[in-house]
């Protein structure tokens, strides 16, 4: 029994044609948006590479127990003060890769190292894992998921070969998801992992805040703790700034439909400042609570006008 995979077949047709050519990269980039799939993806490969695809074989069992020899996983690591998973990956997290790397394998074949969150990197871990990269033992192979490719290093996208992976479809959603209402995955735009955040009700404490300061309104306490909250779940912010952005969009149009073309550039403008906003607490790692801050300051500032 295999592991199914929805949706990304182009990505896996091309991982098994690289197979069977006999000329396996070392290091892949799954990327795309947050919640599609990019870590399943990548375990799913590494079942692949060390014979484990069945799940009920001995292989398959370790894999899934997290007990295998030769696979390691990095990823950001909950932070036991704060209980919540900590800003980044740091050169401490990633030094590990090294030693697993240089030791042979346990089980005589591959040994494979997936990266979560490749973006959440700090540039010291960023370094030492392009080092890696640089040098790459025989019979070692990477799989690297990110949310935001752009942001990574150039030197060490260039070492690796892609696989870009998109939305998933109607059909698809529904088979990964069948208990959530249609709605729900429809708003989903493709991403099982929104879906399952807006199943939560977040959707509506997202809407209601953004209405608020789409009407000028000053926000309370309690909704600077809510919004402090969201900023903490990936989702959350994404899916906010995503709110925000349409908000605004949809005022530059009606100015521009209205025949008010000054303010359908200055609403326009704040368009793309909002996206600026977002794309520097996402590539810096910024304090997110302080950018839906600033997000959402501009939203009241377009009543206002």
């Amino acid at each position: 029994m295999a592991p199914h995979v929805y949706g990304h077949q182009a990505a896996i047709q091309q991982f098994e044609e690289a197979c069977a050519s006999g000329r396996l990269h070392h290091a892949w980039l799954i990327s795309g948006p947050a919640g599609v799939g990019k870590a399943t993806l990548a375990f799913h490969l590494a079942r692949r590479v060390l014979g484990g695809s069945d799940l009920n074989s001995p292989v398959g069992r370790r894999i899934s127990a997290g007990t295998h020899g030769d696979l390691l996983t990095i990823s950001r690591k909950l932070d036991p003060r704060k209980g919540q998973l900590r800003g980044g990956v740091t050169i401490s997290d990633v030094q590990p890769v090294q030693n697993f790397l240089h030791h042979t394998a346990t089980e005589g074949g591959w040994r494979v190292v997936i990266v979560d969150g490749l973006e959440t990197l700090n540039r010291s871990a960023a370094n030492a894992l392009l080092k890696i990269l640089e040098e790459p033992p025989p019979k070692a192979i990477l799989f690297l998921t990110s949310s935001a490719p752009g942001r990574l290093l150039p030197t060490l996208r260039s070492r690796c070969r892609s696989l870009t992976l998109s939305g998933l479809k109607d059909e698809e959603m529904k088979a990964v998801l069948p208990e959530l209402p249609d709605d729900v995955l429809r708003r989903a735009h493709g991403s099982p992992g929104r879906a399952l955040f807006l199943a939560r009700g977040r959707d509506s404490v997202c809407a209601q805040l953004v209405a608020r300061a789409m009407a000028g309104e000053e926000l309370d306490h309690e909704s600077w703790m809510t919004i402090s909250q969201l900023a903490r779940e990936a989702d959350g912010f994404a899916l906010l700034c995503d709110l925000l952005g349409e908000a605004l969009a949809d005022q530059a149009r009606d100015a521009a439909f209205a025949g008010d073309l000054p303010r359908a550039a200055i609403m326009a403008e704040r368009t793309a400042r909002l996206g600026q906003i977002r794309g520097q607490s996402e590539r810096f790692n910024l304090d997110k609570a302080e950018a839906i801050r600033e997000a959402l300051a501009l939203a009241r500032q377009g009543r206002q006008d």
